[in-house]
């Protein structure tokens, strides 16, 4: 499931993923046990121009193999969005050497488990295997890169899974448009400004060919990292990685593009109507950088003091004591380009969703002239030492940051160093950012109410 359509869900199953951070002070010992759990690794390219990176631990018997491709929905025609999370689904259909609808059934029938899930900026495929079906799982992402049948039967099947998926998930859903409608309206430029689900009446009219081209242009080894990471022994994988991934020939190079926003001219003020609501919801948008800058790590700092779990400053302040919030939120989306810093929440009472912008401007002008204190300072950097543990903490994990690291940070070894860039954050960091993207004049106000009679 892609990340941006985890939104439609309902509002909680929203803030879900960006809660990770709210996590235990019990961990006050952190520090050091950060240092001593270095995760080691062998990375390497062959010729074709597939990145490997190989994690071995044996401590339990199983295996993950994951392929992530550096494509996501801003890689799309304008005129043709939606491909690149329909490839999520059509790249299951099956291979030449996988009969059609027969992918899950090898994987479940041999212990596995697999999934797949699209960004605005990668697409992502694994298995978890018993360790003893470390081949098996190499295998189905080769064919998965050899051997895809692209075909209109699995094209005509699959269009009608992603329409069902939209229909659910945002048509359908409770707040299901709410980043959808925020990006279009904080975006002008860069494909951001579409949904990675995209557009059905672009997967409608796409030709055959349309997904042929699609995938032989992105779908390629020098457009891809491959981690294997668990039980296995390290030069028998290097020589199944090269058995079965070394053959496959190079795709041609890709050009990213790139594109350029000029700052917001606003405050912009937007407004949409969902059917599906009986409570309004009141989004603040401010664009940020990419999520390789240090200021993005700011951010997310900023994010955790700002509402992540009870004692955060908008928690206590609108749901506790004044009560005029039945929910409040604040997060730093981040992307490759660029990312949207979110804040908001549900009225509650008497409360209108301007009284709640006018006390979340009040926090906000806090934390741009004043230095937050240093017992606060302290919890947020002990969130993040547990939250940098608890992400190396499974093979799945390890193998999600080892290819995220490498694709969209250009640095494999952050699943090692990255707490340093937390550890490195200063107070003044946190105000200095704050004044610099948080401001009233460069935002999106977007009122999402129910819909009008």
């Amino acid at each position: 499931m892609p990340f941006s359509t985890l939104f439609a869900l309902s509002l909680n199953n929203m803030l879900k993923p960006m809660k990770k951070l709210l996590l235990s002070l019990a961990v006050l010992g952190a520090w050091a046990s950060v240092s001593a759990q270095q995760v080691a690794y062998e990375e390497y390219d062959l010729d074709n121009g597939l990145h490997v990176v190989l994690h071995q631990d044996n401590g339990a018997p199983v295996v993950v193999t994951s392929v992530m491709y550096h494509v996501g929905s801003k890689d799309e025609n304008p005129e043709k969005t939606g491909f690149a999370h329909f490839f999520e689904h059509l790249l299951f259909e099956g291979s030449e050497n996988i009969a059609r609808g027969d992918f899950f059934k090898i994987v479940t029938s041999n212990g596995g488990y697999n999934n797949a899930n699209t960004t605005q900026d990668r697409t992502y495929y694994y298995e978890l295997f018993p360790s003893n079906n470390l081949e098996l799982g190499l295998w189905l992402e080769s064919e998965r890169l050899l051997h895809p049948i692209i075909n209109q039967i699995g094209v005509d099947t699959q269009k009608e899974v992603v329409q069902e998926e939209r229909r659910l998930r945002v048509d359908n859903a409770p707040y299901g448009r709410l980043i959808e409608n925020m990006f279009k309206n904080m975006f002008t430029n860069h494909p951001y400004r579409w949904s990675v689900i995209g557009s059905l009446e672009h997967l409608a009219s796409a030709s055959l060919e349309d997904f042929q081209d699609f995938n032989q242009q992105y779908y390629i080894p020098n457009n891809a990292v491959l981690v294997v990471a668990g039980d296995f022994e390290m030069e028998e994988a290097k020589k199944l990685v090269s058995d079965y991934f070394a053959p496959i020939p190079k795709g041609d190079n890709i050009v990213k593009k790139t594109y350029a926003e000029d700052p917001i001219d606003g405050p912009i003020k937007a407004q949409f109507e969902d059917p599906n609501i009986q409570i309004p919801l009141v989004l603040l948008g401010y664009r940020t950088p990419g999520q390789a800058e240090k200021d993005a790590y700011v951010l997310n700092m900023i994010s955790s003091y700002l509402s992540d779990g009870e004692s955060s400053v908008l928690q206590k302040k609108l749901v506790d004591e004044k009560r005029m919030a039945l929910q409040i939120f604040a997060f730093n989306y981040s992307l490759e380009d660029y990312g949207a810093y979110l804040l908001g929440g549900l009225p509650l009472g008497s409360a209108s969703m301007d009284d709640l912008v006018i006390e979340i401007d009040e926090e906000i002008e806090k934390l741009k002239t004043d230095l937050i204190s240093e017992r606060d300072y302290q919890k947020l950097q002990n969130q993040f030492e547990n939250s940098f543990v608890n992400s190396n903490s499974s093979v799945e994990g390890i193998a999600n940051s080892l290819a995220r690291n490498y694709m969209l940070y250009g640095n494999t070894d952050l699943i090692n160093t990255e707490i340093d860039i937390y550890r490195s954050i200063t107070r003044e960091d946190i105000r200095a950012v704050a004044r610099k993207y948080l401001n009233a004049e460069q935002r999106v106000e977007l009122n999402y109410i129910p819909k009008q009679n």
